[in-house]
C-alpha cells in the first residue's frame, strides 16, 4: 500500500509534534511519557531554587521542581507555592514527611525530602500539600560561625593595640632603671634564700644529733621498762588483789552493825533524856544533884580541918597515957592517911 505524499509529511509533522510536547514535558521536569504523582509545598522564600530543579531522596534524585509561583496573599510562611513531582510511583510519601530546600553543594539547589524515622501507615496523596521549610546553606551556616569569630578577632586586636600603646609609653628610661633595680632586690633576695637554707641546714644538723640523743634516751627506758616488767606486773597483781578483797569484804555487815550500834546509842541517849536509868535520874534529878554538891562541900571541910586539927580526931600516947578523942583501927588510920596524902596542897 502506497502513502501519497501529502499523508506521509502529516503523520510527520503529527510525529514531531508528539516528540516535541515530550522534550518539552521532559524539559519541565515530566516523565517523558507522563503520568507522575505531582505534590505542593509552601515556602516563605524561594531560597534560589529554579525550576527543574532536582528533587532528592537520601542523595538520589527522584523527580523535578515544575514551577515556582508567588503568593502574595500567604502569611509569612507560604509566600512561595512551589509544585514538584515524583517520577517513581513506587515512592510513597507518608505522613510526617518534609521537604526542604537545601544545597547539594557550593553551586547547586535542590529540593530535599525528609522521610519520618517510623511511619504510621498513613501516606499523602497525590496532589496533596506537604510541609515545607527553608534550610540555612553552607554560606549563611559559614557566615554565623565565622561573624562572631571576626567580632572576637577584632576586638582582641584592639585589645593588643592598648597593650602595645601603653607598654610604649611605659617603657621609658625610668621603667629602665626601675627594672634595673628590681632585677638587684630580685638577686640579693635569692642571695638572702640561700644563707637562710645554709642556716636551716646547720640547724638540721645539730638538731639531728640531738634528736639521736632522744632516741637513745628513750631506748634506753624501754629497755628500763622491759626490765621491770615482771615488777610492775606482781605491782598490778597486788593491786588486783587489794581490789578482790575489796570486793569481797562484808561491807554490808560491817554497815549493819554500825546501824544497829547506832540504834542502841539513840536509845540510851534517849533514856538518858526521858529520866530514866540512872544515869538519867543523876542527870534530871536536881535534889540528887543537890546532895551530892552539899557532901563533896562538908567532906572539903572535913578535909581541911582534919588538916588543921588532926588532934581532933586522932591522939597518939607516945609514953603510954591514954588516947583522948576518936578512937580508929590500924585500918581505918592508913585509909585516912592515904586520902590524906591524896590530897592536893
Amino acid at each position: 500500500m502506497k502513502f501519497s505524499k501529502e499523508i506521509k509529511a502529516a503523520l510527520i509533522a503529527i510525529f514531531a509534534i508528539v516528540v516535541l510536547i515530550a522534550g518539552v514535558n521532559f524539559l519541565k521536569g515530566n516523565s517523558f511519557f507522563g503520568g507522575d504523582d505531582v505534590y505542593t509545598a509552601y515556602f516563605p522564600n524561594s531560597g534560589q531554587l529554579m525550576v527543574s530543579s532536582n528533587v532528592t531522596l537520601n542523595g538520589v534524585e527522584i523527580g523535578k521542581v515544575l514551577s515556582i509561583e508567588s503568593n502574595p496573599t500567604g502569611d509569612s510562611l507560604h509566600r512561595v507555592k512551589l509544585t514538584f513531582n515524583i517520577h517513581n510511583t513506587d515512592i510513597r510519601l507518608p505522613k510526617g514527611t518534609i521537604v526542604e530546600i537545601g544545597s547539594l553543594d557550593f553551586f547547586s539547589k535542590a529540593l530535599i525530602v525528609q522521610l519520618p524515622l517510623a511511619g504510621n501507615g498513613q501516606f499523602y496523596a497525590v496532589g496533596a500539600t506537604i510541609p515545607g521549610r527553608l534550610s540555612v546553606d553552607m554560606v549563611s551556616q559559614v557566615k554565623a560561625y565565622a561573624d562572631p569569630i571576626s567580632q572576637k578577632l577584632q576586638t582582641m586586636m584592639l585589645s593588643i593595640d592598648h597593650m602595645v600603646e601603653s607598654l610604649s609609653s611605659f617603657w621609658d628610661t625610668t621603667a629602665t632603671s626601675e627594672l634595673e633595680g628590681s632585677l638587684k632586690e630580685v638577686k640579693m633576695t635569692i642571695k638572702k634564700l640561700g644563707r637562710v637554707a645554709d642556716e636551716l641546714q646547720g640547724f638540721v644538723a645539730s638538731e639531728r644529733a640531738q634528736f639521736t640523743k632522744i632516741m637513745s634516751n628513750v631506748e634506753s627506758i624501754t629497755l628500763n621498762l622491759k626490765r621491770s616488767n615482771d615488777q610492775i606486773t606482781g605491782i598490778i597483781g597486788n593491786t588486783r588483789k587489794i581490789t578482790d578483797d575489796l570486793v569481797t569484804a562484808d561491807f554490808k555487815g560491817t554497815i549493819l552493825d554500825a546501824q544497829t550500834t547506832l540504834k542502841k546509842f539513840n536509845m540510851v541517849l534517849a533514856e538518858v533524856e526521858s529520866g530514866q536509868g540512872t544515869l538519867g535520874q543523876l542527870i534530871h534529878d536536881e535534889k540528887l544533884y543537890t546532895e551530892l554538891v552539899g557532901t563533896n562541900n562538908d567532906l572539903q571541910n572535913l578535909v581541911t580541918d582534919l588538916q588543921a586539927h588532926p588532934e581532933r580526931y586522932v591522939h597518939l600516947s607516945l609514953i603510954g597515957g591514954k588516947s583522948k578523942g576518936l578512937q580508929l583501927s590500924k585500918k581505918n588510920e592508913d585509909k585516912l592517911q592515904k586520902m590524906l596524902d591524896s590530897l592536893p596542897e
